[in-house]
Parts: C-alpha cells; structure tokens; sequence
C-alpha cells in the first residue's frame, strides 16, 4: 500500500496535498472574500449565482443554481491542461429540492419532466461537469451523511494510490426544503468547493485524515455552519487539527509541516 495511505482493523490514515482550492456561495465569491470568512465564520446567506461563464448558453441553461456553484468551483481550481484526471463530487443531500418537486408531481398525478427526473440523480452534477468539459475519464458522486467531504478525501486517496496523478474533491450542498425540517441537524446553506489533490510531496499544503471509533469527550460541532464548511474554515486557517465525530466515528484532520 502507498505510503500515504495506511490502514489499521480500526484506523485508516491518509495524506494528501492540496495543490489548488476554490470556493463559492452567496457573498463569498473570491479567495479574499473566503479567507476573511475564515476568520469569522458564519453560514452564508443570499440569492446570487455563479455566473459560469466558462459553459456555452445553451449547455449552461440546464444547470441550476446548485449545480452552477459545484461547476463554477471545478473550473477554478481544475486546470485548463490537467484532462483526464478523476473527480470527486460529494454532497450531503445533493438537489433534493429537485427531487421533492417531482415527488409533488407524481402526488398530484402529473406527467414527470424527464429532463427534471435525469437532473435529480446525484450523480447529475458530476455528469454535467463531464459533459461540458469534454471530459471522458473517471468521476465518482457519493453522500456520507455529515462525513461526506472525509469521504470524498478517502476516495481521492485511492484514486491516487491507483496511479492518479491528482485527483478533483467538489464538496457541495444545498438547503434543505421545508418539508425535511425535522430532520434538519446542522445549517444549510448553498455552498460550494473544490480541492485539488495529489500525493505529499508535491507543492501545496500537506494535510491528514485519520478516523477511528468514537472516544472520549465528543468535539464541538459549529452550529451556524456546516461541517463541511468547517472543513473549509480548518484549511483556510492552516489550523494544527480538526475533529470531527459523525455517529460512531472520529474523524481527525490535520495541517501537516511543510
């Protein structure tokens, strides 16, 4: 096995190096604007959308406002050059707005949209971003609940273990409708970013991801934003560690020495 990536019966280590990263949601719309959030986070609210000027019109009308903001991140931090290489977008909830829309229709006996039901999948985003790109290679989407950007770390570790020279995180998510309130467990706002990933030893800031079972005192978990734009914060701060506990396992992020 690589060695940046190890395993235990009940542990699993990675190190991965962020080469480049983007990010987006309403308000925070340049590296600037994120850093300052950084220093005093909070959940990010508004209507405005990426404008995702790099997509022709006609391709660009077919993908909404979610899809736009995960887009708009890959396209910053992807390089023009770097074709080919595997992407990771993961998301939470993915467009479940969508998919309730639909659910109402079929409730009140209406004919589905099939343009709507094929945008609803939660690989749709990823699909399109391939498309537009003229992209032919390997993407993944996947939703681990409130591990989700450690999960999607995970996977890019095997990508690049599997001879990937870099490896494309999306991390994404939208708010929730009214109708899943109940089970609304952190802030949710429309948010957005993109790490990209390669081997330690390459240039950019090294990190760690360790996770185990549960133990001791539980972590703090942000309560005005989510824990995937705390997974932001942690990196934008250069913090020394972050922990994270999601059900039965903790998850530990680390800023490694140059």
């Amino acid at each position: 096995m690589h060695d940046f990536l190890h395993s235990e019966s009940t542990r699993l280590n990675i190190e991965l190096t962020v080469a480049d990263w983007a990010a987006w949601a309403p308000g925070l719309h340049s590296a600037e604007a994120w850093q300052t959030w950084a220093g005093a986070p909070y959940s990010p609210r508004g209507e405005d959308t990426p404008a995702l000027s790099e997509v022709p019109a006609m391709q660009r009308r077919r993908i909404d406002r979610l899809g736009r903001m995960a887009i708009q991140t890959a396209y910053w931090c992807q390089r023009a050059e770097a074709a080919g290489i595997p992407f990771v977008f993961a998301s939470r909830h993915g467009d479940v707005a969508c998919s309730v829309e639909l659910l109402g229709s079929l409730s009140r006996h209406e004919n589905l949209s099939p343009t709507g039901f094929g945008l609803s999948v939660h690989n749709a985003i990823a699909a399109l971003y391939s498309i537009v790109r003229g992209e032919r290679g390997n993407y993944l989407a996947l939703a681990a609940g409130a591990a989700t950007p450690a999960a999607a770390m995970v996977e890019a570790a095997g990508l690049i273990a599997d001879g990937a020279p870099e490896a494309l995180v999306v991390v994404y998510d939208a708010a929730l409708p009214a109708v899943y309130e109940d089970f609304r467990d952190e802030a949710d706002p429309f948010h957005a970013w993109c790490w990209r990933l390669s081997a330690p030893g390459a240039a950019g800031r090294r990190l760690s991801l360790a996770c185990g079972a549960a133990s001791g005192d539980a972590p703090d978990a942000p309560t005005q934003w989510p824990r995937s734009l705390d997974v932001l914060r942690f990196y934008l701060q250069g913090e020394p560690e972050l922990r994270q506990r999601v059900d039965a396992v903790d998850w530990t992020w680390r800023c490694l020495p140059a």
